[in-house]
């Protein structure tokens, strides 16, 4: 179904029937109205746990995912009487995917989740972050930093194109812009190191992309990571830095041992943002990319304690 706000977007809504009955996933949208220019997107997220609670946990996934990837960890965090919001960004999930892949841009993409973290006033955050999570999510941060009392930082960068890519960025670079039709459940499969996944878990990935018109997002999003200096996105990522080298809040590190494209990330974010000094970083075992998949529980069980510990 193709819904027109303007003239500048072709926007594609995935039918709510996609979403019905997925495992372990009862959870109702809230949908955020943004703009892009003449253009109304429509950004949804999910709530769980105590409007009122001292702290709010932020979920944010990254490509090709959804925010069904926390759902192991929800349970956890509003066991220990947390809030937690879980947005889709734009393109994924239950969120609006406008069609063409020229639609998307790294700094859209902030602006987009920079408009919605302002809509809905979240405060006192702890942002937990993944993949193009962190991308965007630590500009967030860096955007609004008032707004973040802590950071987990998992299996993420931000990068601004100073060093040349690893070959298994760019081997899942060129994949993505290569193959005919582009497999979003098995890719996320194939980024767990806890295999298979139950394939009504694969199918709960691939629910938010009826076909293949609904993936310019997914399929753009590998092309948008700054690898040179001369990108886009290069400077304001390096003024983001500028920010997380001064932010003494709690900071931890929580990456996974078996993510072949970012690992040994965590010690870029432990020598430059002060607020990792003293924190008990973590390594999760026998975890991929996806290690919200792998390890849900324990990598919730890890923020749980930090919060404790920072409060």
């Amino acid at each position: 179904m193709i819904h027109r706000y303007g003239v500048l977007m072709q926007i594609l809504r995935t039918p709510d029937e996609r979403f019905v009955d997925l495992p372990d996933w009862t959870f109702q949208p809230t949908y955020t109205q943004v703009t892009q220019g003449a253009d109304t997107l429509r950004i949804a997220h999910y709530e769980a746990g105590p409007r009122d609670a001292v702290t709010t946990v932020l979920c944010m996934h990254g490509e090709p995912s959804w925010s069904y990837l926390y759902r192991k960890m929800i349970p956890v965090f509003t066991a220990a009487g947390h809030r937690v919001v879980a947005p889709d960004l734009v393109g994924f999930g239950r969120s609006d995917k406008p069609a063409h892949t020229t639609d998307y841009t790294y700094e859209r993409h902030v602006d987009w989740m920079s408009q919605w973290l302002v809509a809905n006033d979240l405060g006192s955050l702890t942002l937990v972050c993944q993949d193009w999570g962190g991308l965007i999510g630590l500009r967030l941060l860096a955007a609004f930093p008032d707004r973040f009392a802590r950071l987990v930082v998992a299996n993420t960068f931000l990068p601004v194109g100073d060093r040349p890519p690893g070959d298994g960025f760019m081997r899942w670079r060129k994949f993505s812009q290569e193959v005919p039709q582009f497999p979003v459940g098995r890719i996320v499969e194939g980024g767990c190191a806890r295999k298979p996944l139950a394939p009504e878990v694969v199918a709960a990935y691939d629910a938010p992309f009826p076909d293949e018109t609904y993936k310019a997002g997914a399929r753009v999003f590998p092309t948008l990571v700054p690898i040179s200096l001369d990108d886009p996105s290069s400077a304001a990522n390096q003024a983001a830095w500028k920010v997380l080298e001064g932010f003494n809040k709690p900071v931890l590190t929580a990456f996974s041992d078996s993510d072949p494209v970012t690992g040994g990330g965590e010690r870029g974010f432990q020598q430059r943002v002060p607020g990792t000094n003293g924190q008990p970083h973590t390594t999760i075992v026998n975890a991929g990319h996806f290690l919200q998949e792998d390890a849900g529980e324990e990598l919730a069980r890890v923020v749980n304690d930090f919060i404790a510990r920072n409060p």
